[in-house]
């Protein structure tokens, strides 16, 4: 008998794809919008008071890269929770990048964590006041990627911080960095169990895996690219459902059109998980509680005042 293939949903997420605003539930929404907006050259794009909470969206252009959600009568976060390992902000070349990190690192709310080439990516690693992880990277050409029986390869090698900022720091880049395009390019999270994690954002979410080959992690994503989502258990080995707490509260995703929604509500009603569908969006937990919005593009700074 012939199988019905318009009755199975689409195994993977569209190529389409593109990450969007992370969401942080915040303390001090003065400091936290100030950091942003200064160490990393944010602009506010919006801001509303929405169920007694003041959200403000920060972004370049017309590109919004973070939400902060004030709850000050949140506990603080703990780094051995499920949630955020760090917001990855993608820029377009190396001078915008040189710009951005020159900036972080000259602000003294900043915490600088490292620096790292990927082989597919250079990257710097800063932490924010209050302990979310932030990465900032510009990617290498797809053409230079490299593959090992159909993996992405990457690595961790050592990059020289002082040396890209001398070759690559551009003072009229610097004076408009504002103005330099940059986007979440992906969001690395932590977990308590990868197998249980690469059920939830593989097999019912939909992204493909890239780099299989640490035991401890799982980097994946949509269209090729290196990974628009990863997840490891480097402080988090055996979390359970997160507690309400500052950091992480939403991880946001564009999707091209209603037909992905579709073949992704019937992945996860396949799967039994439990999600709301507002016909924009659909809106799901992973098994420890980090919550994911996967929503049609054209999203405005107001529409992401008033998810949730």
């Amino acid at each position: 008998m012939e199988q019905d293939t318009a009755a199975v949903p689409e195994r993977t997420l569209s190529a389409g794809l593109a990450m969007d605003a992370v969401t942080l539930r915040v303390g001090d929404l003065a400091l936290m919008g100030d950091y942003y907006a200064s160490a990393l050259a944010l602009e506010p794009l919006e801001e509303r008071v929405v169920g007694g909470e003041v959200h403000r969206v920060l972004g370049r252009g017309a590109v919004p890269m973070v939400r902060l959600i004030h709850t000050p009568d949140l506990p603080e976060l703990n780094p051995r929770d499920a949630g955020l390992f760090h917001t990855a902000f993608l820029f377009e070349d190396a001078p915008s990048l040189a710009a951005t990190v020159y900036r972080a690192a000259q602000d003294p709310r900043s915490r600088f964590a490292g620096s790292s080439d990927h082989l597919v990516s250079e990257a710097f690693y800063f932490t924010d006041p209050e302990g979310n992880g932030i990465e900032l990277y510009v990617d290498r050409p797809r053409a230079a990627w490299r593959y090992d029986r159909g993996e992405i390869l990457m690595d961790t090698l050592f990059l020289d911080p002082n040396a890209y900022l001398q070759k690559h720091l551009d003072e009229r880049v610097l004076a408009e960095a504002a103005r330099q395009a940059g986007s979440v390019g992906h969001v690395h999270l932590q977990v308590g169990n990868v197998a249980r994690a690469r059920d939830f954002y593989v097999d019912a979410l939909g992204f493909e895996a890239t780099a299989t080959g640490i035991p401890s992690a799982l980097f994946a994503s949509a269209g090729g690219y290196h990974h628009h989502v990863a997840m490891n258990v480097w402080n988090s080995q055996g979390a359970g459902p997160r507690a309400a707490r500052l950091g992480l509260a939403d991880v946001a995703i564009t999707l091209p059109a209603r037909d992905d929604l579709d073949a992704l509500a019937a992945r996860l009603s396949g799967r039994g998980l439990e999600f709301a569908d507002t016909g924009r969006s659909i809106v799901v937990a992973d098994p420890w509680g980090t919550q994911v919005t996967l929503a049609l593009p054209g999203a405005t700074a107001d529409d992401l005042l008033t998810a949730n």
